[in-house]
Formats: structure tokens, sequence, C-alpha cells
């Protein structure tokens, strides 16, 4: 940045009056003790005051917050004082003559003491800043990122990417400056991000562990996953594991190797680590025990190693850190009776002392998880004081420490305490109150996107759909794909507000990235939504992905084939790039990187996609090669809750007896039915071989060979019907809108030769259905049809 400075060496300013020496003074801020001693000199010398003693002033001051206790307090009266007020003017004057250096810092400085964005001095200091981006532009980026508005935000967005061409190839340090402001700004700005990763992969073989690391933790947090980034840092990391012998160096190995790694190199890695650990600090110690979470270990010698030394260091960690102390042993099952009391005291010891809402939060968060958990009168007041000035993020930790609290006291103590119930009602008031206050799409978003679990689902979730169909004028290219996705995850049909994203896709496709389109479509093939134009939205979205398809991960494109499958669609371009023996090996190398249950979540969706394909559109002659994969993944078949119980007992009645029904069966290309029976062409049943059942156990799985077609044994006018009882995942959370999965599995089995029967759980709870014969009833109604409920048997 200091090429700023060469550029006009003799620039006017040289003939501004400076005092002979300004050396001194600054050396007699850096001398200071406290805070007032800055304020006499700056009330002494500011008539003379330059560029450079402003900046040092700047840093003084907030050199001495930091080491204060009580920073809120000190911090406000900084910020208040006169000679402060007197600084910001002449900082305003000067900024000017300052370099980059000293700018930015005054940037940041101004933002720690809690300067608001429309402040003179932030206007102008970034002002200024924007006047000399095109040549320190990175820099600058990552520094004042989070002192300006959106808007401003999106200029330098665009700003860079217009200017990215001009910069060296080689200066990785500038990609990873913008990769850090997209992230400080909470945006994955995929053309940016993907211009950017190019930069890396093109200079991996020169890049070291702690770049690799920085790199690897942006892209987390910006949630951007290139899996030929991925493989390349694995490879060189990999390379790594014999460099590095001394603590620091490994855990940071650890931690950015070990969730990449495959079986042999991970184990090296758990090794090595165990035999360092007695020197490993409380900061490695924790650093090594989230890793080990990622990488899903169950070993229960090092867990407890490392538990160890996080006990020890334990009084040392702030509480944040506490809270992840707590998740990661919870998820590792770790336990000590111990261990968990003294954390305990602890996260309560900070509890009293603590006034801020999302620390209160986070504290109560990490109580309500660990072995017994409770609130008491003191901390439930505690929390109702902060509830007013808590976002929605914050109502949800409370809501849902304080639901785990009840169910402990229901469960346990066989009570649930009268205050925790109000507690929660000032909850929810508190939520609606915040959701209808807003009026701006995207501090809304920024609010929800992460909110999940049970009360957010109960209690606020219709409110928030509310919200956003109030304020969805707003939709947009840069939000569409996260609130389509937020829809999609929530269960919640609001057509109004899909139509509008359908809308919204159709005139600006040309901004929308290729990355965001699975987001974009989710919602319609999980919600089994066509808009009203439904044929141009899909249409758009299929076209714009044909251009794109060479540069989408195989993991992308599995999930967007299967998803458009749900709906019927099956684009021969993606299907081709999906169906070939290059993509299926790339496939596979990209599933060694991932944890246990996301590997086989994709798995099974290729294997749904190979099936909807096969049975759907056998004109494309593509092979069905899941037959092992589904003999392993259905071995074990479970057991029969209580509504399949009564169905399968009901059925034997009204169909005759046992051996006319079959439970569990599995159909060719591997679909599970609920039960099934055989109706001959008098629609009468006809019997199966003998059954052994023990109730609420599942028999051998009933299974016709290979892929044959359903019937095709049964005698000439015979069907085969297959009964399924739909639970409430089967449908949209407010409506009884049948979900996508569950309309292409009653499309598959018919085009597999049965007659299907879907019971759902709303009729069949129903008060029309409160008795057993109104049950057998219906039963006979759905399988024999109107009239039959009074048909005998044989």
């Amino acid at each position: 940045m200091l090429r700023l400075r060469a550029i006009c060496p003799f620039s006017w300013r040289m003939f501004q009056f400076r005092p002979f020496s300004f050396e001194p003074l600054i050396s007699q801020m850096t001398k200071s003790t406290d805070e007032e001693q800055i304020f006499d000199l700056i009330e002494k010398n500011k008539a003379i005051l330059t560029e450079e003693q402003v900046g040092c002033a700047f840093s003084m001051l907030w050199q001495f917050q930091r080491q204060k206790i009580s920073l809120l307090k000190n911090v406000e009266y900084i910020r208040e004082h006169p000679q402060f007020l007197t600084l910001q003017d002449l900082a305003t004057t000067k900024m000017e003559f300052m370099n980059d250096t000293t700018l930015v810092n005054v940037l940041y400085i101004t933002q720690q003491f809690g300067i608001k964005a429309h402040d003179p001095l932030i206007e102008a200091l970034v002002t200024e800043a924007w006047r000399r981006l095109e040549r320190s532009l990175s820099v600058l980026m990552v520094n004042i990122s989070s002192l300006i508005s959106q808007r401003f935000q999106e200029q330098l967005v665009n700003k860079t990417e217009l200017l990215f061409d001009t910069i060296d190839p080689s200066q990785v340090n500038t990609a990873r400056r913008i990769v850090q402001f997209l992230r400080n700004i909470k945006y994955s700005y995929y053309p940016l991000l993907e211009r950017c990763n190019q930069v890396f992969l093109s200079n991996m073989n020169h890049l070291d562990l702690d770049f690799i690391s920085k790199i690897l933790s942006l892209y987390h947090s910006l949630q951007f996953y290139n899996f030929q980034f991925f493989l390349m840092a694995k490879k060189r990391l990999t390379e790594m594991i014999p460099l590095f012998d001394h603590p620091a160096n490994f855990v940071k190995l650890l931690v950015a190797l070990g969730p990449l790694a495959g079986p042999q190199e991970k184990d090296r890695l758990k090794s090595t680590i165990l035999l360092m650990s007695e020197e490993l600090t409380s900061q490695q110690a924790l650093a090594v025990m989230e890793a080990m979470e990622e990488m899903e270990s169950r070993n229960s010698h090092l867990i407890k190693k490392i538990a160890s030394i996080l006990c020890k260091h334990l009084d040392n960690y702030k509480p944040v850190e506490l809270l992840r102390i707590t998740q990661t042993l919870i998820f590792l099952h770790f336990q000590s009776k111990d261990f968990f009391v003294k954390l305990r005291e602890l996260l309560l010891s900070y509890l009293k002392v603590s006034v801020v809402p999302s620390e209160i939060a986070l504290l109560v968060c990490a109580l309500s998880m660990l072995p017994s958990p409770h609130l008491d009168e003191a901390r439930i007041s505690q929390i109702e004081a902060v509830l007013p000035q808590c976002d929605l993020s914050d109502l949800n930790d409370f809501a849902t420490s304080v639901l785990r609290c009840i169910q402990y006291d229901h469960t346990y103590l066989d009570s649930t305490p009268g205050k925790q119930l109000k507690l929660l009602q000032k909850l929810d008031y508190h939520g609606r109150q915040r959701l209808q206050k807003c009026n701006d799409l995207n501090l809304l978003w920024k609010e929800v996107k992460s909110l999940k679990g049970d009360w957010f689902a109960h209690s606020l979730l219709e409110e928030t759909v509310v919200t956003l169909q109030r304020l969805m004028d707003e939709i947009n290219y840069m939000n569409i794909a996260g609130i389509a996705s937020f829809i999609s995850r929530s269960n919640y049909l609001s057509t109004s507000l899909l139509d509008r994203i359908a809308s919204v896709v159709i005139q600006q496709i040309e901004k929308i990235h290729p990355f965001a389109i699975l987001g974009v479509i989710l919602p319609f093939c999980a919600l089994n939504y066509d808009p009203p134009q439904r044929d141009e939205f899909f249409g758009t979205c299929i076209q714009h992905l044909n251009s794109h398809l060479s540069k989408l991960d195989p993991i992308m494109l599995v999930f967007l084939g299967s998803s458009l499958a749900t709906i019927e669609y099956f684009p021969e371009n993606l299907l081709k790039a999906i169906f070939n023996i290059k993509f299926l090996a790339k496939l596979d190398s990209q599933l060694e990187l991932l944890c246990s249950s996301l590997n086989m979540k994709v798995q099974f969706r290729l294997m749904e996609l190979n099936r909807a394909v096969c049975l759907e559109c056998p004109e494309y002659q593509i092979p069905w090669f899941h037959e092992r994969f589904c003999q392993q993944y259905n071995k074990d078949t479970g057991s029969m809750n209580g509504a399949q119980q009564q169905i399968y007992k009901m059925l034997a009645e009204v169909l005759g007896g046992i051996n006319f029904v079959k439970a569990s069966v599995l159909t060719p290309y591997y679909y599970t039915i609920g039960f099934e029976c055989i109706l001959d062409k008098r629609k009468n049943p006809l019997p199966y071989g003998s059954h052994n059942l023990t109730l609420g156990k599942l028999p051998k799985i009933h299974s016709e060979s290979n892929t044959q077609i359903a019937g095709s044994r049964l005698p000439p006018g015979a069907e085969k019907i297959a009964l399924e009882f739909l639970d409430s995942r089967a449908f949209c959370r407010n409506t009884p809108h049948l979900k996508g999965k569950s309309a292409m599995k009653k499309r598959h089995l018919e085009i597999l030769g049965y007659h299907v029967i879907q019971i759902p759980h709303f009729e069949w709870n129903s008060m029309a259905l409160s008795t057993k014969g109104a049950r057998m009833d219906y039963l006979r109604e759905r399988i024999f049809g109107a009239g039959k409920s009074d048909r005998c048997f044989y």
C-alpha cells in the first residue's frame, strides 16, 4: 500500500506547515500510561497535529481499551470525551494526507469505538478509501468491509470483478483478501469466488500450510465447496505430514487435513497428535477436539486425553469457547461426571455476571446440553430481562435451551415448572414482535437463515412466512437462492412466495449464478409445486445450466438430477453428463472427502436418479447399476410402529386372514412398500404362502427378483395392491399437500404395475375413523371400492 506515497513524492502537501520535529510528540504518546494523557496531548497540540500523530493517537486510545476489563463502559466514556470529538475532527481534515496504512487503521479503530456508519467521519474515510481503490483494492476491502453499507459492499464487489483481470495471477494474497472480504460481508458471490479459486489452484504447489488452512476456513464460512481445490489441498497437505513435529504446526495440519483425509491418513494424524498431547496449549487442545468432531472420530483414548487437557485449562476459556467444548464433547459421546460438574460451575459463574444477550444465550445453551439441565428462577429472570434486546437467533437459542430443560424436568422429575412455560410464552411474544416490526428483507434473512428446531417450527415459522410474503417484492437475484432454500427446509408451502421466486428467475436468470440454481428449484421439487409458468420456469433454469455443466461439481449435478427427476424433468444433457464412466470415477474421488452421512446421502440420491431414469426414460437406455448398493442398504428393515401394526391386523381381517397380506415388501428397483395384497379379476383377495410374524417385527423382506414388473406372474386380470401409510413427513407442514418424493414413489409403483393406495395419517387418525369399525370400513372401501364394505370372503 505504501506505493501510494511513492507515486507523488513531491505533492503540494509537503509545503504545509509542520513542526520542526514530530517525533517527540509521537514518543510522548507511545509512553503515555492512560487515555487522559493522550487527551491532554491532543488538547495542547491540536493546532499542529499531523496525520501521523492523529493516527498514533487513535492507536494508543484503542490499545488502552484492549487492556480494560469492562470494555463497553470505557468505550462509551472515550467516545463521548470532548477531546475524542476533537480527534475525529482532526482526522476528517487530515485524512487526505494519511497513507493507506494509517487510513485503514483509523477506519478499523473508529469501528471498534462504535462510531456509526452514517457519521461524517466514517463517510469521509470510506469515500477517501473508495477513491484509492484501484491501487490497494484488496487490502482496503478487507479493512472497511464492516464499516460500509450493503449498497457500498455491492459496489465494491462489482468494482473488484471489473479490475480482477488486472491482478497478477501469482498474487495469491490479493485473491485471499478478496475471499476474506466476501466472508466479512457474508456474501458468497460465486463469480469472484471462482476466479479467486482459480488463482489458488494455479499456485497450489507454492501454497504453505498457513495459507491453505486459511482458505479452507474461509470457504467453510462461505459454504463454497470446490472439490478440485479440496482434492489438490488434500494432496498438498498429505505431503506435509512428515515435515511437522512441533505441536503448533501439526495441530494446524490436523485441523486442515483431518476432515479431508482418508482412513489411513486419519489414523496417522491421530496417532501423532496423541504422542504430542502433553505439549498442547489450551487453544491447540480445543482445535484438536473440534477437528476430531469433523473427522467423526471415535478414538476413546485420544478423546479422553484431549478432554483432560481441556479440563486442566477450563478456567482460561471464554464463554463461546466453553459452548464449543460442550457441543463437541456431547457429539463425541464423552462422559465424565467430574468434568461436566466443573464445566457447569464455570458456565454458571460466567452467566451470573453476564449482561450481553448473545453471551447469555450461548451460556444457557451450553448449560442445557449438559446432563440434568435445569434453569432456576434467578436464571429465568435474567433471561426475561434481556428478551427485548434479543434478535431471532438469540430467542431461538433460549427457546431451544428451555425446551431441553422442560423435557428433562418432565421425563426425570415428573414436573413441568410453570415459570419455564411462561418464559416460552414470552419468547413467542418477542419473536412475533420482532418479525412484525421488520421492514427489510435482507435484515430479516440474516436473522432467520440459520434458525431451526422445534420452537421456531411451531411458534414462529408461520409468522416468518407471513413476513417474507409482506417483503417478497425485495426478493432478487442476490437473495433468491437463500430464500428458496429456507422454504424447502421449512417444508412450508407458500404459493405466493414460490410464484414470486419463479417470476424473479424468469426475469433475472442471467444474473443468477449456475451454482445457485439447485437452491432455487429445490422447494418446487421438494414440495411438489408447479408455478403458473411451470414450463417457462424450469425450462429457463435448465437452459441456464446447460452451458455451465462442465463447471459444476459432480455432487451438485447428482442433486440437481435427482431433484428434477422428482418433478418428472429429465434433461438429456444433464443425464449424459452424469451417466458416464469418467463422471462416476470423479464422483467416487469426491465422495472420499465427505463425512459418512453426506457420502451415503449422495450415493442414495444417485441411486434414486438411476431408478427414476430407468423407470421413466427407458429410451435413454441407461442401465440399472445399483443392485448391490440397494441390497446392502436394505439389509435391516427395522420394526413396525403402532399405526402400522394396527393397519396390518385390520388388513388381515378385511382380506380374510394373515395369508392374504404381506408387510414390508421390497419391489423391483428396491422400493419398500408398507403392505401388499393381490386381488383377482373379481376383486377377491388371493392368498400368499404361510406367514410367521411376531407383532412389532417385520417379516422377512418379500421381493421380486431383479427389475421384473409387478403382476407379470399373476393370473389374468389380477392386480397387486400397494398400501402405503403416509405420516406427516409425506406432506407439507401447513397443508395436506403431498410432497415430491411421495408423489414420485406413487408414480413409480404404478409404472411397476401396482395399484397404489395411500393412507394419509390425518385421515386414519381423524374423528371420523375413531372406531375400529369405521377404520375397517375405510380399508374395505379403499381396497374394493365404494359399496364393498359388506363384502364376504371365501
